[in-house]
């Protein structure tokens, strides 16, 4: 069961049912576009309109939502970063576009071309002011998170932030954080988030755009998701816990043992999360989508980030019978 609300009235629109699509100003000519599992954006500005993504679940709607407010061209295409689930239609655009990506994102492409996503005509490392028609947008890599070259796409004049894949506003986000690939750089994106002054954030999924609470209530899920997580680890995975468990089995069965051993770390997690009274007193099912659902992944990811990207408090000490140690 998902919170009364989050599908919002647009979702059972005749528009939406019959073309896919729903587009919508935030403030000053940047508009959300959503097909209600994917997001994109795009601003309008004197010269012409800068693209953010293209996900081929949009696809061509993307061209659609954009001519039905302008019929401005686009002069430039925004890459957030390189997947193909967000920028693989990016050849909609046509071949006289810029497409401005990080440098990373481009390496990427070049390793692994796709002629949906054509390479970046103009890259950057660290900060880019991307000034087009009196908008600026301030492009920012902040460091590997949910995959390398994932950037921060801010409007400072429209207070709207997009950073895709690290949170989705009004749900608990698609399962195993994403399929992020840094989880440690990925919790350390949603206080980089939250670090800018927003009114409205674009984070790529699902049916809302967000607001700094809502995100800020993602956060406070992630939080309590780690938090269970980091005492999981320290309960199950000690190596004399560890060693019950896998002899419980038999030492002929180890991967049997092994998989109680996981799933006993995610399982605590898991329960830890859905049992826990938030800070409006309410458990995470009443207040965020996919938490009954999603916890389970993200709890054996955050888990298993734990044991291989956080520092170990100790190790096995040489001799018989050494000191409990985690694993």
């Amino acid at each position: 069961m998902d919170p009364a609300g989050y599908y919002p009235p647009y979702f059972q629109s005749e528009h939406f049912q019959k073309y896919g699509y729903h587009v919508e100003e935030l403030r000053g000519g940047f508009y959300w576009v959503t097909s209600a599992g994917y997001d994109a954006a795009f601003v309008v500005t004197e010269e012409g309109v800068v693209a953010i993504d293209a996900p081929p679940t949009l696809g061509e709607n993307m061209l659609a939502a954009i001519e039905d407010v302008t019929d401005r061209p686009v002069t430039h295409v925004i890459y957030s970063h390189w997947h193909a689930d967000h920028i693989g239609a990016a050849s909609v655009f046509g071949p006289d576009v810029e497409i401005v990506a990080h440098r990373i994102t481009k390496e990427l492409l070049e390793r692994f071309p796709d002629p949906k996503r054509p390479l970046p005509t103009r890259t950057f490392d660290d900060e880019l002011v991307l000034e087009v028609g009196g908008v600026s947008l301030q492009l920012s890599y902040r460091g590997e998170n949910h995959c390398p070259g994932n950037i921060f796409i801010y409007a400072p004049r429209q207070k709207v932030l997009t950073a895709v894949d690290i949170v989705s506003p009004g749900s608990v986000t698609f399962m195993h954080c994403d399929a992020s690939q840094n989880i440690s750089g990925w919790y350390e994106a949603q206080s980089q988030i939250l670090e800018y002054d927003f009114d409205y954030f674009v984070g790529g999924h699902h049916m809302h755009y967000g607001t700094y609470e809502q995100v800020k209530l993602c956060v406070e899920y992630f939080t309590d998701v780690l938090e269970g997580a980091t005492a999981a680890v320290e309960r199950f995975s000690r190596s004399d816990a560890l060693a019950d468990i896998v002899t419980g089995t038999g030492w002929d069965r180890i991967f049997v043992g092994t998989e109680n051993w996981i799933s006993s770390m995610a399982n605590y997690t898991t329960r830890h999360v859905l049992e826990k009274e938030t800070s409006d007193g309410r458990l995470w099912w009443e207040r965020l989508a996919g938490a009954t659902t999603q916890t389970k992944y993200h709890a054996y990811t955050v888990l298993e980030s734990i044991r291989l990207e956080r520092p170990r408090p100790d190790y096995r000490l040489r001799g018989e019978n050494p000191p409990v140690f985690l694993t």
